[in-house]
């Protein structure tokens, strides 16, 4: 395989269900690592989200917020944030949309902030580090902003606010993400290969949601995971196990092995 570098979306894909990887896929990463590959991570979770999961993978790549960040090794090669503004102004429009008590999530480059009427943490501890706000007084630069809605035509509207931003929805919930256009994971694939003289043609993604389709379509060998929606499949150059079955360990162990 003409591979240099292995991409992993994290929930759904790289993250089992009970948000950790397997000991399997962790041993069959470390071979790949082994034979000089590098280990990316895409996700729409923020920075400080992801490092509850990443303190033993110590990814080379790291794109979070689906896209409005980016680190190689240990600088920063894109950023794309709307400013204190920009943020109250989409808050103040999905609130317009979709009522004063419609539920929230806003990255910022310190942190992930939410307005949930039920404690996450509860629930899913790996959201761990998350910070409660009303949004009432929200004086951050952002990232990205989450939006739950329920009715199609308000997404409609909504979007049409937001001329400036790429919205995408998630298959678990009625969520929608808000980032500038060109905050996308593929943009931010890219500016990866330009600094790092990696092409898309030498890296393996993989992934499991809508917000994967572009980077599996862009990258050499795009693999949907067995528990993927069908349109990722549909997209993708091969389909292999489900996240619960180390469906990526059994992978690089045919390909990549020891």
């Amino acid at each position: 395989m003409n591979c240099k570098m292995l991409l992993f979306d994290l929930d759904g894909t790289l993250l089992r269900n009970d948000k950790t990887i397997s000991a399997r896929t962790m041993s069959a990463l470390a071979e790949c690592r082994k034979r000089g590959l590098l280990i990316g991570v895409s996700t729409s979770r923020s920075e400080a989200n992801c490092m509850t999961f990443l303190q033993k993978l110590q990814p080379d790549l790291l794109i979070s917020s689906g896209g409005a960040l980016a680190r190689y090794k240990e600088t920063y090669i894109c950023r794309e944030d709307f400013s204190e503004e920009e943020t109250a102004r989409m808050i103040s429009a999905a609130r317009s949309v979709c009522g004063e008590e419609c539920e929230i999530t806003v990255d910022t480059p310190e942190g992930h902030f939410w307005n949930y009427k039920q404690d996450p943490l509860k629930t899913d501890p790996s959201w761990g580090g998350s910070i409660y706000t009303d949004f009432r007084d929200f004086s951050h630069r952002s990232l990205k902003m989450c939006v739950e809605i329920f009715c199609p035509e308000q997404v409609e509207r909504l979007k049409n606010l937001l001329p400036d931003c790429d919205c995408a929805r998630f298959s678990d919930g009625e969520w929608y993400k808000f980032t500038k256009k060109t905050a996308t994971k593929e943009r931010a694939i890219l500016t990866f290969c330009a600094v790092s003289g990696i092409s898309a043609e030498e890296i393996t993604a993989f992934g499991d949601d809508y917000v994967d389709i572009g980077m599996l379509k862009l990258c050499g060998l795009g693999i949907a995971m067995g528990n993927a929606i069908d349109e990722v499949k549909e997209a993708a150059d091969r389909v292999i196990g489900d996240n619960e079955e180390d469906g990526i360990a059994e992978f690089l162990e045919e390909n990549f092995p020891g």
